[in-house]
């Protein structure tokens, strides 16, 4: 069972400007608590033990506002990125400080998905789903039998929740890297294993999305 979480958070949020002008997407609040405190608690509750958080755009403040994570239950670390490296990228550079097995999660989702539903699962990449919001109807990929595929009909949206070995990542060179690329690949080798969610789940990507939580 995997003890070892990342949390994504290097992004700059352009479509949540003004606001992410002097706040991260990360420390945004909803019901007056920081989106990245919802994932660290539910890590924690899960019985995840170690976070490691990329930072790039205002990452002093979720620095500051995380510390070592002790509060949360937590020993949390950061990769530190001088520019964004994308989704892919920022783990590539973390891998060092990541167990075999990770889990990831997008800083910038609202969800009441259970972590510990993956703890135990042992693909070499396993990606959750979701029904494909009013943003995004074209979706991602489809599930069929378990496994994700790169077909155009009855797609659904990834939510930004996955778990990965190391050797996912292996052949790939560190530097700037979008994550979808590499999960279209590996779905057409049919090396990702993946679940449908249906229960709350927001990508908080716009003032409007964020506003109507």
């Amino acid at each position: 069972m995997t003890e070892c979480a990342m949390i994504l958070a290097a992004g700059r949020g352009e479509r949540l400007r003004p606001y992410t002008d002097k706040c991260p997407k990360a420390l945004l609040e909803v019901n007056g608590k920081p989106l990245i405190f919802y994932h660290l608690e539910s890590l924690a509750s899960a019985g995840i033990k170690n976070v490691v958080v990329n930072l790039s755009w205002l990452g002093e403040q979720i620095e500051a506002a995380v510390g070592d994570g002790n509060r949360f239950g937590l020993a949390v670390r950061y990769s530190r990125e001088p520019k964004a490296l994308e989704a892919a990228g920022g783990i590539i550079q973390a891998l060092e400080m990541l167990d075999d097995r990770f889990l990831v999660v997008n800083a910038d989702i609202y969800t009441d998905y259970g972590f510990e539903k993956l703890r135990s699962v042992y693909s070499k990449a396993h990606l959750v789903l979701v029904d494909n919001p009013d943003h995004h109807q074209q979706g991602d990929f489809v599930l069929e039998d378990g496994y994700l595929c790169n077909d155009l009909e009855q797609r659904l949206t990834f939510a930004g929740i996955a778990i990965y070995h190391k050797t996912f990542f292996e052949r790939y060179a560190p530097g700037k890297r979008a994550l979808a690329p590499l999960l279209q690949t590996a779905a057409e080798e049919r090396l990702v294993s993946g679940e449908l969610f249906e229960g709350k789940w927001v990508d908080v990507g716009t003032v409007e999305r964020w506003q109507l939580i």
